[in-house]
């Protein structure tokens, strides 16, 4: 039987006179990387504070662990750990007193955390440098150790590579994989650049203009992103005979310009290429190609994505 972390009932929330959300049903699995994509405004932030305990819902209940109401929630949450938006940083503080800080506020028994989580994102060689003179990275990564503070089962992040450099973002990738893998904590990532989402995680929820349009796996993704070959010749007409008669197969859709999309036959591209190389044609053009997520994801809100 499947065991879920978190669960939304016909979760709503509006303000006045805007749906922020509308009658949300989000289930996240137990060990899951759960990528959470939908345009700014879309409604992300605002159901992850719910969940969170930052904010309420106009209507509907939220489920963690098992336990709905509010006594049961806020105990629920203490094996929660969130990072919503920018991490908050006392400026002023290294990253071990700012852990420290967040630790006594939060009443986390035990100061060895503290190097723990230091060792955990990566900053255990800037512990004497002060938090306004970090990259956006080291931020990012202590706002993570903060979030992992009092070892969290479920772990909310509300767009942790945002304004990343290219390194960072392979940086806080890897560390996400490694929690997840290594510690087997569940996470919910909130991001707009789906690129990256569509390299760790395991499940998708799509979210548009507060309804929530589809969950799927990754599994399921990838096959409804639909694979096929890309052919140019220079007599197209006589490319799709040879195809249809050669590779024995009407799989394949003849474009505008020409190009043809075998939709099958990707595992014999070697087959495909020669049998249309024999019949005297110029192969001008032939590659793999496919959707991606952001492609599969501005088709099923049907424009553009401008997340």
């Amino acid at each position: 039987m499947q065991e879920y972390v978190l669960r939304t009932n016909q979760l709503s929330k509006h303000f006045k006179g805007h749906t922020a959300l509308d009658k949300v049903n989000l289930s996240i699995a137990k060990g899951s990387i759960y990528g959470f994509i939908g345009q700014n405004g879309a409604g992300k932030s605002t159901l992850i504070r719910m969940v969170a305990g930052l904010a309420y819902p106009s209507g509907g209940t939220v489920e963690l662990f098992g336990a709905s109401g509010e006594q049961a929630l806020t105990e629920a949450r203490k094996r929660v750990g969130s990072m919503i938006e920018s991490p908050a940083l006392f400026p002023h503080m290294t990253a071990a007193e700012n852990l420290e800080a967040n630790r006594i506020l939060r009443g986390i028994p035990g100061k060895d955390c503290v190097n723990r989580m230091l060792k955990q994102v990566g900053l255990e060689g800037a512990q004497r440098k002060k938090a306004r003179n970090f990259s956006l990275g080291m931020k990012q990564r202590l706002g993570l150790g903060i979030a992992l503070l009092g070892d969290p089962e479920f772990l909310m992040l509300d767009e942790p590579i945002n304004g990343l450099d290219p390194v960072g973002v392979v940086e806080i990738r890897e560390l996400l994989r490694r929690l997840n893998r290594e510690l087997g904590i569940t996470i919910l990532i909130s991001s707009h650049i789906l690129s990256e989402l569509h390299l760790v995680a395991s499940h998708y929820g799509i979210i548009h203009r507060g309804r929530l349009l589809e969950q799927l796996t990754a599994e399921e993704l990838n096959s409804k992103c639909q694979q096929y070959l890309l052919i140019k010749a220079d007599h197209p007409d006589r490319a799709a005979a040879v195809i249809q008669k050669e590779l024995d197969t009407a799989d394949f859709e003849v474009m505008q310009d020409g190009a043809i999309k075998l939709f099958s036959r990707m595992e014999d591209p070697g087959r495909v290429s020669t049998a249309l190389f024999s019949a005297g044609l110029v192969i001008e053009k032939f590659m793999p190609m496919g959707e991606d997520l952001e492609s599969y994801y501005t088709k099923r809100i049907g424009g553009h994505p401008h997340v």
